[in-house]
């Protein structure tokens, strides 16, 4: 995970921890005061999204205590964890830019893909004006040339 991984989801969990928990249980606590538990919809969503709110604390916590930061990427002129890469597909010529870092911080809408996704597999060790080979997961194969390595 990179340092900045670190900090979204400290900053995440501080969230959960110091605001979303008290929310819930706000909620919960007004869906009690409506009667009847047994038919009361409204305490029943409150318990799912406080289910929903532990379940997260809990994933993030032992998501930080297992990481391994990765605080510098070295420059090696190479496509190595935590630098970003551009690349256009073959022979289309659609450019893309994305960051290559952790599962946990992985989200291709923001331009982060995962260290293990099969385009960073395919990339990582390769340099500018490279053209690679990407299998995808439905086993089909796109080519791309490396744009520009930051």
């Amino acid at each position: 995970m990179t340092l900045e991984g670190k900090k979204l989801l400290e900053e995440e969990l501080d969230n959960l921890i110091t605001v979303r928990r008290k929310e819930v249980i706000e909620k919960i606590q007004i869906a009690r005061s409506f009667g009847d538990l047994s038919e009361n919809s409204e305490y029943d969503a409150a318990r799912d999204e406080q289910a929903a709110v532990e379940s997260r604390i809990s994933a993030i916590e032992n998501m930080l205590k297992n990481a391994e930061i990765i605080e510098t990427v070295e420059e090696t002129g190479a496509v190595v964890f935590g630098c970003k890469v551009t690349f256009k597909e073959l022979p289309k010529g659609n450019k893309e830019t994305y960051k290559i870092v952790g599962s946990a911080e992985a989200n291709p809408l923001e331009g982060k893909i995962s260290s293990d996704s099969p385009i960073a597999v395919a990339l990582i060790g390769k340099r500018k004006g490279d053209k690679v080979t990407v299998v995808l997961p439905n086993k089909k194969e796109i080519e791309v040339e490396i744009l520009a390595i930051d």
